[in-house]
């Protein structure tokens, strides 16, 4: 008869996700994941497989976390600009000031380039959706005639997406915060018609 588990599960997840997403996959080791979560090298074993199955689950849940706040700041009932305001100030205020963590996926995909397929879907899977709820913000704005039509909706989600992510490039590798908001200010002031 197997023993029950002795560790809340979800917990030590977002708990290995906070470790991965400060050090990287590489750096991060079997120990510094048992410091933080508190449980056995074996226990988590048992759940997880290895550290590279942990990493790929904190990898997802990092990925579904992100764009969950993300759908919801497109729901609210505001003008698409305001929603396209709350998307970037979201981004510009992630983090902690002394912590330049950037973002995990954009992290991850600097680490291992094309390297890994489950890593390179996982963050395919958030670029693409990303994209995806910025094109319908933009969209909306552009039936409106609140943001330009000068380029269509796809190329203005693509474009703020790649800003979106060269910011968080810039977080990691320790710009100020002013730095990244003035990127952020006038890669979506070009959106105005």
């Amino acid at each position: 008869m197997s023993r029950p588990r002795e560790f809340d599960v979800d917990r030590a997840l977002h708990q290995s996700m906070e470790v991965f997403w400060t050090k990287g996959f590489k750096s991060t080791s079997f120990e510094d994941l048992t410091r933080t979560t508190q449980v056995k090298k074996q226990s988590l074993y048992c759940v997880f497989e290895d550290k590279r199955a942990l990493f790929l689950k904190a990898l997802a849940l990092y990925r579904e976390q992100s764009i969950s706040m993300l759908e919801e700041l497109a729901s609210r009932e505001v003008s698409p600009l305001k929603k396209l305001e709350a998307i970037r100030d979201t981004a510009l205020c992630q983090g902690n000031e002394t912590i330049h963590r950037g973002c995990l996926v954009v992290n991850s995909a600097l680490e291992f380039g094309t390297d890994d397929e489950e890593v390179t879907r996982e963050v395919e899977l958030m670029f693409a959706k990303v994209e995806q709820i910025l094109e319908k913000i933009i969209s909306s704005g552009q039936e409106q005639r609140l943001i330009t039509t000068r380029h269509t909706s796809q190329e203005l989600a693509a474009y703020l997406n790649n800003a979106l992510l060269g910011a968080k490039i810039m977080e990691r590798s320790g710009a100020s915060r002013e730095q990244i908001d003035a990127i952020l200010r006038t890669s979506f002031a070009m959106l105005e018609p």
